[in-house]
């Protein structure tokens, strides 16, 4: 029979898996609400997803301290909305590239975030790169070149993607918060200007309720359930599986990102876009290696005392 160890293992990178395919599968879920404004629809997911957190950070006896100490220091509360602001850049652009036809340009930039993490870490933690890593950014910098000199321009989705959500982590790395109170925080600390814009944008009769559809309303109502969900099944997923299975899980997002733009929404993707993908995914491969190794190499000494 198998291990308490790898039962757990086991459900912690189905859980992890799950969330990653319900990610990649957002899409379909705000492409029914293309009609509305991107940034009423990150009010939406930001003041719900708040609502339904806050009961569970505040009654969560492991969590709801952490909420209480992040109110009360300062460097943690202004770390908070520096993140939580990249945090709804980020969604933002997201869902305006989706609603605009730039599925395959979104999946990209979430391909890139594991290569932009670690120039990240090389010039703002100061972390040491191994050769492959940096032949890894490497192939990275020479598909977005494709992508900028060949097809004369610049993939400026995949790379604010990819840069605020990396910036993102860098600035949750530092944080003293786990997954699910940080978010709590975030949503929290932008939830006053959320329901304000909600409230201007009824008044207005510019808001998605003053179109008529329940249908609508229902899915901007939902969104918040949308946005926590997968994040309560990452973060029980995350605590239970190895940093480099999950590192190899999270290309399922930009994985069904892609093929939905590609085959689902019949998105344009030339040969200097499969030129471009082709090298960066080289890198994602070498990446992708040299965790393996590294962590492999962490862990012998300990097998070999064993």
């Amino acid at each position: 029979m198998p291990s308490d160890s790898h039962t757990a293992a086991a459900r912690g990178a189905l859980a992890a898996g799950m969330s990653f395919f319900f990610w990649g599968l957002w899409p379909l879920f705000w492409r029914e609400l293309e009609s509305v404004s991107p940034i009423e629809l990150i009010a939406h997911r930001i003041l719900w997803s708040a609502l339904l957190l806050l009961p569970l950070m505040i009654f969560g006896q492991r969590t709801g301290h952490q909420l209480r100490a992040a109110i009360t220091s300062a460097p943690v509360f202004g770390r908070s909305l520096l993140s939580g602001l990249l945090l709804a850049t980020n969604w933002t652009i997201y869902i305006w590239a989706v609603n605009n036809g730039h599925v395959i340009d979104s999946s990209l930039g979430y391909f890139l975030t594991p290569l932009c993490n670690v120039a990240l870490g090389y010039f703002v933690l100061h972390e040491r790169l191994r050769g492959m890593q940096w032949t890894a950014v490497g192939a990275a910098l020479a598909g977005v070149a494709v992508l900028l000199f060949r097809a004369g321009h610049l993939p400026w989705i995949a790379l604010s993607l990819a840069g605020t959500w990396s910036l993102y982590g860098v600035l949750k790395k530092k944080s003293s918060l786990g997954p699910v109170p940080g978010l709590t925080m975030e949503t929290l600390l932008l939830s006053p200007l959320a329901a304000a814009l909600l409230l201007w944008r009824v008044w207005a009769g510019e808001s998605v309720f003053a179109q008529g559809s329940l249908r609508l309303d229902a899915f901007a109502l939902v969104s918040g359930l949308v946005t926590t969900l997968p994040l309560l099944s990452f973060a029980y997923g995350a605590r239970r599986v190895r940093l480099a299975t999950l590192g190899l899980l999270q290309y399922i997002s930009p994985s069904v990102q892609f093929l939905l733009g590609l085959w689902f929404y019949h998105e344009p993707f030339d040969s200097v876009r499969w030129h471009a993908c082709l090298l960066i995914w080289c890198g994602l491969a070498l990446y992708t290696v040299d965790s393996f190794w590294a962590q492999r190499t962490r862990l012998r000494p300990v097998t070999d005392a064993a």
